[in-house]
Parts: C-alpha cells; sequence; structure tokens
C-alpha cells in the first residue's frame, strides 16, 4: 500500500508527526512501520496530552511499593502481603459493542493485576449512561451490565462495588471503567521488563486473530454519528481461556523463570513487546511466522496491531523454555517462543527469514509526541456557575420531592445491575455491593480490604478544579465510613477532546484537584488511565475524573456498614450541616438545572471529620456510618433507614438556622457523615470528636417504626419510598423493551 495523507489520517497521525517519523528512521515508513507509530503514539497508549500534567500527582508515600509505570500499583499492608490494584477504561468498544466492550474491559484490568504475580480477590465497576430518554441507554445498560457478568463471574472473581450515573452527556458516549484489587506476597512482584541479551521472549494465551485491531487508535478518537461502523475494533473475550491463563501464570509465578511479564492489551504485541523492551532499555527480536494464529493469511501488520484477549508475553531465562511451555501446556494453552532479547534498542520485527520492520525503541516511548496544549476557561463556565437561589421555587409538597430524588436514575437502586454479578465468589466478600464501600477479608489474618469508586461528573462540569478534589475527598470519606484507612489511589480520566481548549481546561483543572485532595489527605497516586476523544458529533461528555480507592481494615471487627441497626440509637452528623443547592441532584432533577459552583469544600475539615469517624469505628461505638452525597441529608438518613435485613426510621428535628427548608434537606455540603451510636456511647463519641477538632450534632433517634421525619418537612413512610427506590432501573428496562 502506498502511504500517502490518506493513509496517515486513518492512522490518526498528523502530518507533523508522520514528519517526525520520517526523520527518527531516515526515511519513509513501510506500512507496518506506520501501524506501529500510530498506536504506540495514540492518545491511549502514549498519553500524549496529559502526561505533561499527570507528572503532577503525588506517587510516593509509606505504603507504596509499586507506584505508576508499571501494569498496575501495589501497595504494602503490613506482614509478607501486599495489595494490587488498577482501574482502566473500555468506553469506546462498550459504546459500539456494549456486550463485548465491557466484557473485554474487565479481562484486560484483571490481566494487568495477575500479571503482577497477584491473585485477583475483587473487582469494581463505574459506568456512565446516557438519559433514560435516549433510546440507546437501555441497550447499553443491559449490554455491559452482562458483559461484566459473564467474563467475571466466569474468571471466579467477585465483583463487589461500583456505582451508575445517567445524564444525557453520555448520550453519545457511554463510560466503563473497570477496576481489579488482587494479593501477593511482597517477595513476589513480577513487572514488564526485558532484560537479559539472548533471553528468549515467549507468547502464551490464546491464538492471535483479526479482531481489535487499531483498538488503540480508535480509542483515541471522536466518534460522528453511529459508530457501529467500528464494530470490528473492539476485541472478543473468552474468559475460559484467560481462568485458564490465570492460573497457568500463577504456576509460573512459582519458579525462578519469569525475567519480565506483560499482558497484550490496547496495542496488542506491539505495546507488550515495546513497553518491555524499553523499560530494560534493550532491543526484541520478534518473528512473525512464529506467532499462533487462529485465522489463515494473517499479515505482519494485522498480528503486530492485532488486540486479541486472553493473550501475555513474557521474557524467560534462557534455559528455561522447556519448562515454561510445559506450564502452559498443562493449562492447554498456545505457547511459543516468539524472540529474543537483543542489545540495540530497536524492535526488529521478521517474516520469512527477512527484517520488516525495525524501530528505535524509544521513538515509541519515552520520545513519543507530548503536547502541553492551549487551554482556555471557556466562555459559558461564569454563567454555568451563577446561581440566585431566591430564583429556585420551593417546592409544593417535600415529600414528593424526596420520593422523585430517591426514584431518579442516580439515586435508586442498582441492585438490577449488580445482582447480575457474582460477589461471594471466593467466600471473602464481608461488605457486598450496596453500602459506601465493599470490604473483603484477608484469608489467615484479622485484616480487610475496603475499595470504593466515586466521582461526580455535574460536580466536575461546574467546576472541575472542585470536581476533581470532591471526587477524591468522597472515596477517602466512603472508605473511611466502612472503618478503613485510605492507602492509595488509582484513576480513570475521562474526557472529551483535548485539542480543543475549553476540554483541555477541564483536564488540567481536575488534575490539579486531585492532586490538592491527595496531598491534603496523605493519599499517593499508584497508576491510572486516560480516556480522552469522549466526544460526538462535538459534544463532549462531562469531565469524569473516576477515582478507585483502597483502604485497610486492621481489624475487621472494626468496620462499619450505612445501615441504621438498632431502634432507639442516636443519631449524629459528624461536620458542619452546610450551605447550598448548587450542582446538586435536587436541582438537577427537581427543576431542571445543571448550575451553581459545586458544593464548597475545605480539606482541613475534611480530614478532621474523616479522621473522627475512623477513631470512633476503631473504639467499637459507631452502630452505623454514612456518608452525605447526592440527595443530601434526606436522602442519607432516608438510604440509612433501607437495611436489608429490617426496615427502619428515623425521627430528625434539629435547629436549622437560617437555611431554606430544600438546603437543609437536599442540599449537598461536603465532609458531612451521618453515625449512629448507642446512647451509652455518646460521650466517648464527643470526645473523639473534639479531639480530632470535628464538629459534632445531635440530629435524631433511630425508631422501630419505619417512618422517616424531618423538622416538621419530611413526613414518609419508608416502605413506600424503598419502593420506589427499588423498581425505577427494573421498571426503565422493562417499559423500554415494551417500547413505552
Amino acid at each position: 500500500m502506498t502511504i500517502n495523507k490518506q493513509v496517515i489520517k486513518e492512522h490518526g497521525l498528523s502530518d507533523g508527526e508522520y514528519a517526525r517519523i520520517t526523520a527518527i528512521l531516515g526515511r519513509e515508513p513501510n506500512l507496518l512501520e506506520l501501524g506501529i507509530f500510530s498506536v504506540m503514539w495514540s492518545e491511549h497508549c502514549s498519553y500524549k496530552s496529559s502526561r505533561i500534567h499527570l507528572r503532577n500527582f503525588p506517587t510516593k508515600g509509606p505504603a507504596v511499593i509499586q507506584g505508576p509505570g508499571e501494569n498496575a500499583g501495589v501497595v504494602d499492608i503490613g506482614g509478607e502481603l501486599a495489595v494490587v490494584f488498577k482501574m482502566e477504561s473500555h468506553n469506546h468498544p462498550s459504546f459500539i459493542e456494549p456486550y463485548q466492550g465491557a466484557a473485554t474491559g474487565v479481562g484486560g484490568i484483571l490481566r494487568d493485576v495477575f500479571t503482577m504475580g497477584a491473585r485477583p480477590v475483587a473487582s469494581l465497576n463505574s459506568l456512565r449512561f446516557g438519559s433514560f430518554e435516549n433510546k440507546k441507554t437501555a441497550h447499553l445498560v443491559e449490554g455491559v451490565a452482562a458483559g461484566i457478568a459473564g467474563y467475571g463471574n466466569c474468571m471466579g472473581v467477585p465483583t463487589v462495588g461500583g456505582e451508575v450515573y445517567f445524564n444525557d452527556c453520555y448520550n453519545g458516549n457511554c463510560l466503563v471503567n473497570a477496576m481489579t484489587v488482587g494479593l501477593l506476597k511482597k517477595d513476589k512482584i513480577f513487572k514488564g521488563n526485558a532484560s537479559g541479551i539472548g533471553n528468549p521472549v515467549i507468547y502464551v494465551g490464546s491464538k492471535t486473530g483479526r479482531d481489535g485491531i487499531h483498538g488503540a487508535t480508535m480509542a483515541s478518537d471522536v466518534f460522528g454519528e453511529g459508530g457501529e461502523e467500528r464494530r470490528p475494533t473492539v476485541q472478543v473475550g473468552d474468559p475460559f481461556a484467560e481462568k485458564l491463563l490465570l492460573e497457568a501464570c500463577l504456576e509460573l509465578f512459582k519458579t525462578d523463570y519469569v525475567v519480565g511479564i506483560q499482558d497484550m492489551g490496547a496495542a496488542g504485541l506491539t505495546s507488550s513487546s515495546v513497553e518491555m523492551a524499553s523499560r530494560g532499555g534493550m532491543g526484541m527480536e520478534i518473528d512473525m511466522d512464529l506467532v499462533p494464529r487462529r485465522e489463515e493469511g494473517m499479515s505482519a501488520y494485522e498480528i503486530m496491531l492485532s488486540e486479541s484477549q486472553e493473550r501475555m508475553l513474557l521474557v524467560a531465562k534462557k534455559g528455561a523454555e522447556e519448562e515454561v511451555e510445559k506450564i502452559f501446556r498443562k493449562w492447554d494453552l498456545d505457547v511459543s517462543v516468539i524472540g529474543r532479547v537483543v542489545e540495540g534498542g530497536s524492535i526488529q520485527i521478521f517474516e520469512h527469514g527477512k527484517l520488516t520492520a525495525e524501530i528505535p525503541v524509544k521513538a515509541l516511548t519515552d520520545d513519543a509526541p507530548l503536547y502541553d496544549r492551549p487551554s482556555k476557561r471557556p466562555d459559558y463556565q461564569d454563567e454555568l456557575q451563577r446561581l440566585d437561589i431566591t430564583t429556585v421555587p420551593l417546592p409544593k409538597d417535600l415529600n414528593d420531592t424526596l420520593l422523585k430524588l430517591v426514584s431518579s436514575g442516580n439515586i435508586a437502586s442498582k441492585e438490577f445491575i449488580y445482582r447480575q454479578y457474582d460477589h461471594m465468589v471466593r467466600t471473602d466478600t464481608v461488605v457486598p455491593p450496596g453500602s459506601d464501600a465493599a470490604i473483603v477479608r484477608i484469608k489467615g489474618t484479622d485484616k480487610a480490604i475496603a475499595m470504593t469508586v466515586d466521582c461526580n461528573p455535574v460536580y466536575c462540569y461546574l467546576d472541575p478544579f472542585r470536581g476533581g478534589v470532591i471526587a477524591v475527598a468522597e472515596a477517602a470519606r466512603n472508605l473511611a465510613v466502612s472503618g478503613a484507612s485510605p492507602l492509595a489511589l488509582t484513576d480513570c480520566l475521562n474526557f472529551g477532546n483535548p485539542e480543543r481548549p475549553e476540554v483541555m481546561w477541564q483536564i488540567k483543572e481536575a488534575i490539579g484537584g486531585i492532586r490538592e485532595a491527595c496531598l491534603a489527605l496523605g493519599v499517593p497516586v499508584i497508576g491510572g488511565n486516560v480516556s480522552l476523544y469522549n466526544e460526538t458529533s462535538g459534544k463532549a461528555i462531562h469531565p469524569t475524573p473516576t477515582i478507585g480507592m483502597v483502604g485497610l481494615i486492621d481489624d475487621m471487627k472494626y468496620r462499619a456498614t450505612q445501615w441504621f441497626k438498632n431502634a432507639g440509637d442516636d443519631i449524629f452528623i459528624i461536620g458542619a450541616i452546610g450551605k447550598g443547592i448548587g450542582g446538586s441532584e435536587y436541582l438537577r432533577v427537581i427543576h431542571g438545572l445543571e448550575k451553581g459552583g459545586a458544593p464548597d469544600i475545605d480539606l482541613a475539615t475534611e480530614k478532621k471529620v474523616q479522621d473522627a469517624c475512623l477513631h470512633a469505628i476503631k473504639a467499637g461505638i459507631i452502630v452505623s456510618a454514612h456518608d452525605l452525597s447526592e440527595g443530601g441529608l434526606a436522602v442519607g438518613i432516608t438510604e440509612a433507614c433501607f437495611n436489608p435485613e429490617k426496615l427502619f426510621g428515623a425521627s430528625v428535628d434539629f435547629e436549622m438556622g437560617d437555611l431554606r427548608p430544600d438546603e437543609l434537606l437536599f442540599g449537598e455540603a461536603q465532609s458531612r457523615i451521618i453515625v449512629s451510636v448507642n446512647k451509652k456511647d455518646v460521650k466517648r463519641l464527643e470526645e473523639i470528636c473534639v479531639g480530632a477538632g470535628a464538629v459534632l450534632r445531635r440530629i435524631g433517634k433511630v425508631t422501630k417504626e419505619p417512618q422517616l421525619t424531618i423538622n416538621g418537612f419530611i413526613s414518609a413512610d419508608v416502605s413506600v419510598l424503598i419502593s420506589a427506590w427499588k423498581e425505577t432501573l427494573p421498571a426503565f428496562i422493562h417499559n423500554s423493551k415494551a417500547g413505552v
């Protein structure tokens, strides 16, 4: 094929980037070389628009063993154990083909974790879909949920938590962010490193097919209308093959044969070989004729760029080839020595005995394009943030308002989705989906790990800096109310087209906010993913910098969930009451407005509130703890009444100052936690909060009768509220199928 301007454009490369390629090679590239540059220089692989800003994240901490730069991050949890975790996106593929897009997203993140030497113990997901009015939303919800369940359940890894948001900004781009957490021994961590001249490069796993070719390039592009024409770039997953690959790799890791190992994820054999060689400062020879294939007549271009699933690339010690092959054949997997590590620092591709491509490794990795793109605060931002609360009418019926909120898509129960997931497999799940954070025990110890994902995209749209701050703060708060001390976070930064200055401003601001919160709360970033170009026909998604955070519970008996458990317990708020309804779910659902500034947040106050709650849980005096977020105080108390074992009520009455009723009930002021305690422990709670410098206010009492009353404004039957809360999502899916 002749390489012309059209071919260059189809490969996602600019004229300037192509000129740079010819300068690096000292000649015109052939099609294979162009394809390799295309995927390695794609936004998805190179982070060329964000790398310069991501460097500002704090990545070190007392527990950090491995930070960004490897397949997944690793943190120390004491003794001989460490936790491995990471989150990645599979947004574009899931919009095109929801089942396979979501399934292979789960498969890819599982491989990222077990390639480090860890056994995966839990998965989570953060999902974003369009509005209920959008005709494609129900189809995407069903397909994505089924894909996550189909892959995770077959793998025997429990899916224990997540979040789901609906907003019309996702009508043209759903988001599927998948996270996996694993456990390993600190002295058995494996990295994606190619070293040792002459060491064999070994391909293991499933055969290579034509699925997923140019998936990384597709993921680095905006959509036009439709998108189904991209279907061939979506990978096809086989969870049963991945289960075999997992067990084979874990068996291999018990030996001393492995020098380095890497998942063949985005850009497949290209990225795995290039990145391993880069980390080791070496070159690599690969023979296309030796790569296992499931289709006839595949070209070197197709083999190198295929994103077929369930494949790994490893570098073994010379002489260990036969023993490595024996392990993978035992598990009925393909295994083939396809190359070797060489000096010289170039990736060399051979086919039919001839050298068909040769590229310096550094040109594809460290020296990939790096852009400090122009950024500009959008002209509309001032208007977005302008909100005169006096122009917002008070609802006539606040009981009806509460009912509408608990049955709105973003607050209603997501059980319809997570009941499809096996969250009890391996029998270690202590707190399943439904509370603020999931908790999984660590066998043979008193410890447990808590995990959560969080981001409010409306806050990030109104104020991306503050939205980034709140995403980190709320994730940490979710862990604190569960009894866990945050260890570290991973992120999935989802934005529109970075070539537009307004979007680049959102990216920079959100990263700045995440950094500020991480520093204030002492939570390092140990890895993550950037997903840009989430945009269709010029309409970008709201900025969605999703945070995945993991925390440690030293003694599992001191843990908490969000539900009231005893009639007669006193209800307190740790934290100030707060003012404002800007950016709230109430304002969006009831008044159709996404306006006002995101809620104020003071990180010093946030830390005091979290510390007080955590201290009280570890002291054994907290019966329940729940952070206040979407829907504010009224929704938070309602959710606390929804104990899965028995419904409770609450009688709440306290001094509200100059707050409007809707501010009191539905405002989303930050740094607030609702707790319930036995009367005998009230004094101790007060002492703990004074010691932490956190405000504490008694607001009411848990009642046996499932009736909720708040300051004379709310008088509602909890059984009616929970019915509406549970029925929203199933009814939406059913009505969509029925064409209602």
